[in-house]
C-alpha cells in the first residue's frame, strides 16, 4: 500500500507539472502570437486590394468592351507572398520598354479590362516574379502607349514605369535629368540590370522584351508619343486596290473621324484626329493565287476602333459595294450620323510603331541574340501547322451535295448590301451625353 500511495504522489506530481507547463506554453504562445499579428510579413498572406482603374481620359485605343464572358477568368494583378514595399530602399530608376505581344489568346493589352489573361497582367506578373517592381502602380508611374482590343498584336508598343536598378546613388538617375551614366557595355549602360533577357526569360513565349531605354521622370509613354503607326494585312480576294487606296488617301489629315470609331461619350468629348499617311502595300507571302497585302496608317493618336472600322469601309469600297465618295459624306459630321456597320476582325491588326523624340531603344548581345532564336523558332512552328493545315486541304475529298436534302432544291442568294447612307444610324453624341446627364439626374 505505501508504494501505491508513493506512485500515486508521483503521478499527481507529474499531473500537476505537466499542467503548470502547458499553462507556461499557452503564455508563450500568446506573446508570440501578437508579435506576429503585429508583423508587416503577415501582410504577405493577405489578398491586396483591387488597384483603382487609370483614368483614360480621351484616347481609348483599340480596346474591345464587347467580347463574350464565356470561359474568362477573372484577373489577378499580383504574384502571392510578393509586396514591393519591402523593395523600397532598392535603388530604382525611370525607364520604357518596347514590348512585342501576339494577341491571339489575349482579353486585350490594358489590365483594366478584368480578364485573364491579358498582356499587361502577364508583363506585371514577370515583373513581380523578377522583383523588378518597387511601389504600386502610382507609385512607379506606369504609363502605357496604346491600348489594344482583344486579339490585336504589337510590335511596337511602348510602357513606361520605375524599375529596381544596380546602379547607386547618381548612377541610377537618367540622362535626361543631367545626371553622370555609365558608359554603356554591351549594348546598355555597364553594371546594370538586363532588363530584356531577364524579363523574356519568365514571360510567356507570345510577349517579349525587344529592348529598354532610361526616360526622364516626365515622361509618359501615352502623352510623349509622336505617333502610332498600324497595319492591317489582308487577302486580295478580287478587291480593287486602286480604289481602295484613293478612298483611303482622304482619311489623311485632321479630321471629325466619330463615324470611324466606337463613340465613348463618357470619356472622349473631342474625336478630331490628324492622319499622317496612308497606303497599301504587297507583303512577300502568297496563298493559292492569292497575294497578302497590307494597310498601313499611321496617325498621331487613334480612336476606340478606328482602324478598323476605317478599314471596314475600305473593304465595303474595295468590293465595289460603296463608292469613294461615302468617306467624305462620313467624315462630314455636322450633317451625318454614324451608320451601323461591323468591324473589320482584329487578328490582322498590328501595332506596328510608335515614335518618341530621342528614345533609342537597346538590349544587350545576348537578350538580342535569344530574342533573334526565338522569333526564328516560332516562324518554324508556324510554318510547320501551315504545312499540316495544307495536307489536310490537298487530301479533302470534295462531298457530294444533295440539293434536295440540304436547301430544298432552292439556290441561296447572298445577303444584299444595303447602302451605308440607306442604313439606322447609332445615337449621336449630343444624344449619348443627354441619357448620361438624364441618368445622373435620376441617381
Amino acid at each position: 500500500m505505501p508504494e501505491e500511495a508513493e506512485e500515486v504522489i508521483n503521478l499527481r506530481s507529474q499531473i500537476t507539472f505537466l499542467q503548470n507547463r502547458v499553462k507556461e506554453l499557452e503564455e508563450e504562445n500568446a506573446k508570440f502570437s501578437s508579435r506576429l499579428s503585429s508583423c508587416r510579413c503577415n501582410e504577405l498572406q493577405e489578398k491586396r486590394p483591387k488597384e483603382k482603374c487609370e483614368n483614360l481620359g480621351e484616347e481609348r485605343g483599340e480596346m474591345n468592351s464587347g467580347s463574350k464572358k464565356s470561359g474568362r477568368k477573372k484577373a489577378t494583378s499580383r504574384t502571392p507572398g510578393y509586396d514591393t514595399r519591402f523593395l523600397n530602399h532598392h535603388p530604382r530608376r525611370y525607364v520604357a520598354l518596347k514590348v512585342m505581344y501576339f494577341g491571339q489568346r489575349f482579353y486585350g493589352f490594358a489590365l483594366e479590362a478584368q480578364m485573364d489573361p491579358t498582356v499587361e497582367s502577364e508583363i506585371f506578373k514577370a515583373l513581380e516574379k523578377t522583383r523588378l517592381l518597387i511601389g504600386d502602380k502610382k507609385e512607379i508611374q506606369y504609363s502605357r502607349c496604346g491600348r489594344t482590343d482583344k486579339g490585336v498584336s504589337a510590335i511596337g508598343q511602348v510602357i513606361a514605369l520605375y524599375l529596381r536598378s544596380k546602379l547607386k546613388g547618381s548612377d541610377a538617375h537618367n540622362k535626361h535629368s543631367g545626371e553622370t551614366v555609365p558608359e554603356e557595355q554591351d549594348g546598355q549602360p555597364e553594371g546594370e540590370i538586363d532588363y530584356v533577357r531577364v524579363l523574356n526569360g519568365v514571360l510567356p513565349k507570345d510577349i517579349r522584351i525587344v529592348g529598354w531605354c532610361p526616360v526622364p521622370s516626365d515622361f509618359s509613354a501615352r502623352f510623349s508619343c509622336l505617333s502610332r503607326e498600324y497595319k492591317y494585312f489582308f487577302w486580295n480576294d478580287n478587291l480593287n486596290l486602286l480604289v481602295m487606296e484613293t478612298a483611303g488617301k482622304k482619311l489623311i489629315g485632321e479630321h471629325d473621324f466619330r463615324n470611324f470609331c466606337k463613340m465613348d461619350a463618357v470619356n472622349v468629348h473631342n474625336y478630331r484626329r490628324n492622319v499622317m499617311s496612308f497606303e497599301i502595300s504587297p507583303c512577300d507571302m502568297r496563298f493559292e493565287g492569292h497575294q497578302l497585302y497590307a494597310i498601313k496608317i499611321k496617325g498621331s493618336a487613334f480612336l476606340w476602333h478606328q482602324v478598323r472600322c476605317m478599314v471596314a469601309v475600305l473593304f465595303m469600297i474595295g468590293q465595289g459595294l460603296e463608292s469613294p465618295e461615302v468617306i467624305d459624306a462620313l467624315l462630314d459630321t455636322r450633317t451625318l450620323r454614324k451608320p451601323q456597320y461591323l468591324m473589320a476582325p482584329e487578328i490582322p491588326l498590328v501595332l506596328l510603331s510608335c515614335e518618341f523624340e530621342g528614345l533609342k531603344f537597346s538590349c544587350s548581345s545576348d537578350a538580342g541574340q535569344a530574342l533573334h532564336v526565338h522569333l526564328e523558332n516560332e516562324c518554324r512552328l508556324y510554318h510547320l501547322q501551315a504545312a499540316i493545315f495544307q495536307e489536310a486541304l490537298l487530301s479533302h475529298l470534295p462531298l457530294s451535295i444533295d440539293k434536295d436534302s440540304s436547301s430544298n432544291g432552292v439556290t441561296r442568294k447572298k445577303a444584299s448590301h444595303i447602302p451605308l447612307m440607306s442604313r439606322a444610324t447609332e445615337p449621336s453624341y449630343e444624344e449619348r451625353r443627354a441619357k448620361l446627364e438624364t441618368a445622373k439626374l435620376r441617381a
